[in-house]
């Protein structure tokens, strides 16, 4: 840098030195303009192009199919009135990937005002963009859950009064209801995709009637992952199964067991879960003489709101309930992961774990 005044030459090594990608082109915006006269490390850092790559090309060079052309236009649009531009758009490197960059483009004028240059200082923003997208759909998410919990904290209490022989009865089972609710949402929000693996919701509400040396709960099945939107009937679902076995079934017995089996079979129209509740040497099981809530829940809240199919057969041996529910296909994107199975090869493996 010999014969550079020294003010120059601390101004040339901020440049250099700068995280900021720093572009500057020639005045001139007409075809085949403006070209390239100077970038700095951080550019060839953020680009993938070294500097003897671009010299007297066009910016131009990096935008490509998914550069939204409307932001193009409007940068061109002010540019041309000769004023500065701040804008977002996606660039591809030079090997191909794409990442979200962010310009501030200000126009160099000389001593008559003419503009001489045009200096483009730039980021890349990526991360910053994927992390208010994923914060925009979190938010949506919370609005579309919050109303959908309303909902049904709205259709437990009605069904809740419906089924209630008196105050206490109806005390201890919407308070009971309103709990597994509400552990079934922190499970959902412990994930940042908002999914619950099955067992987990098995194993919140089984767990505590387990006892040391007795196995009075058996869990048998490969890792599966609900979205929120399964998670929540499903939770509630498996709650009234489990009240339903302290009060009248297997688990009202010192040895009453249960056993949960579950699977995914793949149909031609998507994944089904599969799973069975059996109750084993409880209290003899008798008919129902009425409808409560339980029934409710698992013949119209899974039938109709999910699409399950349950079946209740009232063996002598104890309860079973077999429910099919059909799985939603998994979503893509760089938030989404699969539903179905959480990982490789544990569709056909399964695994026998007392709760």
């Amino acid at each position: 840098m010999a014969g550079v005044r020294p003010d120059l030459e601390v101004l040339l090594a901020a440049v250099e030195g700068s995280g900021e990608a720093i572009l500057i082109t020639c005045g001139e915006l007409d075809h085949p303009g403006p070209r390239i006269e100077y970038v700095n490390p951080a550019f060839t850092r953020m680009s993938g192009y070294e500097a003897v790559e671009v010299l007297g090309r066009s910016p131009r060079l990096l935008q490509g199919p998914l550069t939204d052309r409307s932001v193009i236009d409007r940068m061109r649009t002010a540019l041309n009135a000769g004023e500065a531009f701040q804008g977002e758009a996606i660039n591809h490197r030079k090997d191909g990937s794409t990442y979200v960059v962010e310009w501030l483009i200000t126009p160099l004028r000389d001593g008559d005002g003419r503009i001489t240059r045009w200096m483009s200082a730039q980021r890349d923003v990526t991360e910053r963009r994927a992390s208010e997208d994923r914060q925009a759909m979190l938010v949506r998410e919370l609005h579309h859950r919050v109303k959908n919990t309303l909902a049904t904290v709205q259709a437990v209490l009605n069904a809740t009064l419906r089924s209630s022989l008196g105050l206490s009865e109806f005390r201890q089972a919407f308070s009971g209801r309103i709990a597994s609710l509400a552990k079934t949402h922190a499970l959902i929000t412990e994930d940042h995709v908002q999914v619950v693996p099955f067992e987990d919701l098995l194993r919140t509400e089984l767990e505590a009637y387990d006892r040391p040396g007795l196995r009075r709960v058996t869990l048998r099945g490969p890792r599966v992952l609900l979205p929120s939107e399964l998670a929540v009937p499903v939770g509630m679902a498996l709650h009234e199964m489990t009240t339903n076995a302290i009060r009248h079934g297997a688990l009202a017995d010192p040895d009453g067991r249960v056993a949960v089996d579950w699977s995914v079979e793949e149909a031609p129209e998507g994944s089904v879960l599969h799973w069975t509740w059996n109750e084993h040497d409880g209290a003899p099981v008798a008919l129902p003489t009425r409808e409560g809530f339980g029934s409710q829940l698992l013949n119209r809240v899974l039938t109709q709101q999910v699409g399950a199919k349950v079946d209740i057969a009232y063996d002598p041996d104890g309860l079973r309930i077999a429910v099919a529910l059909p799985m939603p296909a998994a979503p893509t994107g760089a938030y989404g992961r699969g539903y179905r199975v959480g990982l490789p090869g544990y569709a056909h493996r399964r695994t026998e774990r007392g709760s």
